[in-house]
């Protein structure tokens, strides 16, 4: 099915989407990747606020490259999701929802998504150009000294994805295998 979603991602409407769900956000997503996640874990884990609000946040694991004279941002493509395995879990306690990267997921990642309602939407690597072409603003928000790893608010629209793994656990990776496999 194809989907246009205006973020924020609610609980109601993150376990509306199924696994191979074509969607193209609109809206307000956060960037980060794993310097940037344990930084916000180390920061929840002292009782202190995150720079950004998490409940129904979506956030794009990417650091994207420096933006070239009159870009928004640089090259902006998936970095590997496995990264944040570690991480993820915590962040979507505190409400964050969405995850967009490549590559799959641990089970206990899967696992809290399912019990928090959270979807991983996959986004192609190798696109980073193409992605950004629907970032129309950029701004640093956190952790300069992090370089691409800072976390960003970015606002995007339109922008390609597709529904990894949903709220039930349904998994792209696993439903194509056994696929693959029946031929």
């Amino acid at each position: 099915m194809e989907r246009h979603i205006t973020l924020p991602l609610t609980e109601e409407l993150a376990r509306s989407l199924r696994v191979g769900d074509r969607v193209y956000l609109t809206g307000t997503l956060y960037t980060s990747r794993d310097a940037g996640h344990k930084r916000m874990c180390e920061t929840l884990a002292k009782g202190e606020p995150l720079p950004f609000d998490p409940r129904d946040a979506t956030i794009y694991y990417v650091g994207p490259t420096p933006a070239k004279p009159g870009q928004v941002i640089g090259s902006a493509g998936p970095t590997t999701s496995g990264r944040m395995d570690a991480y993820a879990p915590t962040l979507m306690s505190v409400g964050a929802r969405g995850m967009i990267g490549k590559g799959a997921r641990l089970p206990e990642v899967i696992e809290a998504m399912k019990q928090y309602g959270g979807v991983y939407f996959g986004a192609i690597g190798g696109a980073g150009a193409l992605l950004a072409k629907c970032i129309k603003k950029c701004e640093l928000i956190a952790y300069e000294d992090l370089g691409a790893e800072a976390l960003r608010k970015l606002y995007v629209e339109e922008m390609p994805l597709f529904v990894v793994i949903d709220s039930e656990g349904g998994n792209l990776y696993e439903e194509g295998r056994a696929a693959y496999r029946k031929r």
